[in-house]
């Protein structure tokens, strides 16, 4: 079993592309992996497209046949339908469902990889588009690979824990996996009154037999990085503990960063990398090390999005964090950034801490008791019945 996480990354992650215009860009993928290269990260994995088969395990046949239907067409012509249209978060264009497969079958292989022990740890930074629902496109995100690879660890009997830190609620996958009990989703995100897809309330908690399997932790607006990860580190080990999982998932999107433009969190990769490092702890204290990290959101294409994704590869090498950003990847995307007023780029793998107010504070554990008031004993009574 190699050590190295495998990095998922190839030709076909640059073509899941909305348009030059679009705020989830390809371009990420240049200062992004080049900056993980910079470090000693190698792609070893490149996405090729899931089959039909293995879409329909998260999706419907009929949501398939309309991503067809545009994928064959592109822009302009047809009305929107499945939360695919022009004007919308997901725009249609030519080639989008193989794109989109490609997505998740990077996320799959990854799994598979994991299932058979070639590895302990994956990184699949162009996955994570968690707001895909069964029937339907939602929040930059067609198919739902976190969702389906979750799937594959349940068919393989696995009990799956699911972490979401980006700065959305993580619906689909919640939608998804609400009613299977073997699948516990905890997601930290900017609450549903201020930001989309609004949903993510604490009395979000499951269907049926799963009650309590599904955990949210919405946050206010300028919540801070400390507070922030106060919240992750006093929940997710308690949780984790609860419900044993076989296997974790996780999903690091950058856009709770303060310089995101989508969000107002005001997070930092300092907390980012924090709670990715016990995201990986946890993994080996209960699941034997199996963990499967996808990227997600994050709009600040070479300031932020570089650096968290590092950050998460960082931990699952089990190395340090460098003082500094290579001076050569700064140089050679700095022109780059500014044309996108996204300069100077960093010269550290950190960032000034980012205050929280006294008020808020007091409101985020306010938050954090509720939720373990509410969800913990359901937890623990769907784990008695096995």
């Amino acid at each position: 079993m190699s050590d190295t996480p495998l990095l998922v990354f190839g030709p076909r992650s640059l073509e899941y592309d909305f348009g030059p215009t679009h705020p989830l860009t390809p371009r990420r993928f240049g200062p992004g992996i080049d900056l993980l290269q910079a470090i000693g990260a190698e792609p070893g994995l490149a996405p090729e497209p899931a089959t039909d088969d293995e879409l329909l395990t998260g999706h419907t046949a009929r949501y398939l046949e309309v991503v067809k239907r545009f994928s064959e067409h592109g822009h302009g012509w047809m009305d929107a339908e499945a939360g695919i249209g022009e004007g919308g978060d997901d725009p249609p264009f030519v080639g989008m469902h193989d794109a989109a497969a490609a997505v998740a079958g990077g996320s799959l292989r990854a799994m598979e990889a994991i299932l058979r022990g070639d590895v302990t740890h994956a990184f699949h930074p162009g996955g994570g588009l968690h707001h895909a629902m069964r029937s339907r496109a939602s929040g930059f995100c067609i198919y739902n690979d976190p969702a389906l690879a979750i799937a594959l660890a349940r068919r393989a009997g696995k009990r799956v824990l699911y972490v979401d830190l980006d700065v959305h609620h993580g619906d689909g996958v919640e939608a998804i996996h609400a009613a299977d009990p073997g699948v516990l989703t905890v997601s930290f995100h900017e609450s549903g009154r201020y930001l989309f897809p609004g949903t993510g309330f604490v009395d979000e908690v499951g269907e049926g037999a799963a009650a309590g399997t599904v955990v949210n932790v919405p946050l206010p607006p300028d919540t801070g990085d400390g507070a922030w990860l106060d919240a992750v580190t006093s929940l997710l080990p308690e949780l984790a503990a609860e419900f044993r999982p076989d296997l974790v998932v996780s999903q690091h999107g950058a856009d709770s960063h303060l310089w995101d433009p989508l969000a107002h969190l005001r997070n930092t990769v300092n907390a980012m990398g924090a709670a990715a490092r016990l995201v990986h702890d946890l993994a080996h204290e209960h699941a034997g090390g199996r963990w499967l990290a996808t990227g997600g959101g994050g709009y600040d294409v070479y300031r932020v999005v570089p650096r968290t994704w590092s950050l998460v590869w960082l931990a699952a090498a089990h190395r340090d964090v460098p003082s500094q950003t290579p001076e050569a990847w700064r140089e050679r995307w700095a022109d780059e950034a500014g044309r996108y007023d996204q300069a100077p780029l960093p010269t550290t793998f950190d960032d000034p801490p980012t205050p929280t107010e006294p008020a808020t504070a007091r409101a985020i554990e306010q938050t954090v008791d509720e939720v373990r008031a509410v969800v913990l004993p359901l937890l623990r009574a769907a784990m008695a019945r096995g």
